[in-house]
Formats: structure tokens, sequence, C-alpha cells
């Protein structure tokens, strides 16, 4: 498990969303095998919550990297458009 500090790598991400596509195609199987709607409904709300992790950390590292530089280059419109694009992104979740 990754501390607070530290920041995932493509690759890790890349491994989760491996992960996450084989979890999807294990709800079709269940779709297709017409297996219980509520043991569906559960493997789906996983794939959900597993996306919305790599979704974070995704965020997390832009955060880390891009806005943080940005803020560092002491250019206020850089700073400026990171921030309107994390707005941007956080509005969509909602």
């Amino acid at each position: 498990m990754k501390t607070t500090e530290q920041v995932v790598t493509h690759e890790e991400t890349l491994n989760r969303l491996s992960r996450i596509a084989g979890q999807v195609q294990g709800v079709r199987k269940m779709v297709e095998e017409k297996k219980y709607c509520i043991d569906i409904v559960t493997q789906i709300q996983a794939v959900r919550s597993a996306l919305r992790s790599v979704e974070m950390q995704i965020l997390k590292k832009h955060m880390h990297h891009c806005v943080s530089d940005a803020f560092a280059s002491g250019s206020p419109k850089d700073a400026d458009e990171k921030m309107d694009e994390l707005l941007r992104v956080m509005k969509k979740q909602y």
C-alpha cells in the first residue's frame, strides 16, 4: 500500500486498469449467464469504486506534478489555468 507521500507510477496505474478491465469482463459474463441481479449490481459497484480510486490517483499525480510545476513557475496565468482545469474536472463529478 502506498503512503500519502508516494504517487503511483504509470505502470501501476496500467496494472490496476487491467484488473478493472478483467472485472468488467466478469460482469459481462455474469449478465450473459443471467446471474442474480443483485450479485451483478454488487460487482458493478466494485468496478465503479476501483475506477474512482484510479481517478483519484491520477488526479493526485497531476497535482503533484503539473499543478505544482505551474505554481513553481511563478506564472499566474499557468497557475490559474491548472486551477481552472481542476475545478472543471471536479465539477463534472457532481
